[in-house]
């Protein structure tokens, strides 16, 4: 009888994975050094362990800075997760800003490499991860006057602790953004486990009813966007009423007209929503005009 084969060479495992080669994007500091190399024990990406936020460009400067890097301080205490330095920050955006006339940065937190099992490091090393990435294409809302929206079947998740902050961890999202494929609808509704709405997949919603806005509260699930921030300030300002409570699905059938509001779109009227068509003219258009100039103009960071 023949000797049996020898066992074919096991090739040493990769402790590293690059992320440079996804689609936009343009370059990548991990821990202040341009490299697209992640360890593949970072909690970040075992446990969705850390918080992210998405920043638009203008000009080669951020916009919204503060109101992003104060969103981002409330989810590290939330998480327990020590928050890297403003003034570090500001550098390290500031570098892979430059050149970029208009574009996107994310910003990602991690708590750093940890072992096997959900307890933190006792000494963790958080990373920081910057990514930059062109300005990709969406609906023109100018080009009907407004964008077409849906509802999901999949629920957001609820739970007061993450409520508000923008965690790695945004499966309920993924999912619901599966349901639909064509490009001529734009976002889709959440609800939560008691059927009100929460805001879409990617956005915040306001509801007009010709007189006062209302927009689901943060408070069990959702996010706190920072272009719903300048909403609120922006409504309180222009003396409309802007209540932050429960969106049932009636009160978005009775109402006037709806928005939707993110740092990388602004402000996005509803047109239609399923069968139900709003006129967007009826919204308040001056007001949304100042909530997207606000949201649009970049501003340079505080040292």
């Amino acid at each position: 009888m023949g000797g049996s084969s020898p066992p074919s060479p096991v090739a040493e495992p990769s402790y590293e994975v690059g992320v440079s080669a996804a689609t936009g994007v343009l370059r990548v500091f991990t821990d202040g050094c341009e490299q697209d190399r992640l360890s593949v024990g970072d909690r970040g990406l075992h446990y969705g362990d850390g918080l992210f936020e998405t920043i638009l460009i203008r000009d080669g400067m951020p916009c919204l800075w503060n109101r992003h890097l104060a969103r981002l301080a409330l989810g590290a205490d939330r998480l327990g997760l020590a928050q890297p330095s403003r003034s570090i920050l500001r550098e390290e955006a500031a570098r892979i800003c430059a050149g970029l006339d208009d574009g996107l940065l994310k910003l990602i937190v991690t708590r750093g490499v940890g072992g096997r099992g959900y307890r933190p490091p006792a000494s963790p090393h958080p990373r920081r991860i910057l990514l930059s990435y062109a300005s990709s294409p969406s609906p023109d809302p100018s080009a009907q006057g407004g964008v077409v929206i849906r509802y999901c079947a999949t629920p957001a998740s609820v739970n007061r602790r993450l409520a508000g902050i923008k965690h790695l961890n945004r499966l309920d999202a993924v999912l619901a953004r599966q349901e639909w494929d064509d490009p001529q609808i734009a976002e889709g509704l959440m609800c939560d486990d008691a059927g009100d709405v929460v805001g879409g997949t990617m956005t915040n919603l306001f509801v007009w009813d010709g007189v006062a806005l209302a927009t689901p509260a943060v408070t069990r699930s959702g996010l706190a966007g920072t272009v719903r921030s300048v909403a609120l300030e922006s409504a309180a300002r222009a003396g409309i009423a802007c209540v932050e409570r429960p969106i049932t699905r009636r009160m978005i059938e009775e109402s006037v007209g709806l928005f939707l509001t993110n740092a990388r779109i602004g402000v996005w009227p509803v047109v239609r929503l399923e069968e139900q068509s709003f006129d967007p003219e009826r919204l308040p258009v001056d007001l949304l005009h100042q909530i997207r100039q606000a949201a649009q103009t970049p501003e340079w960071p505080d040292p």
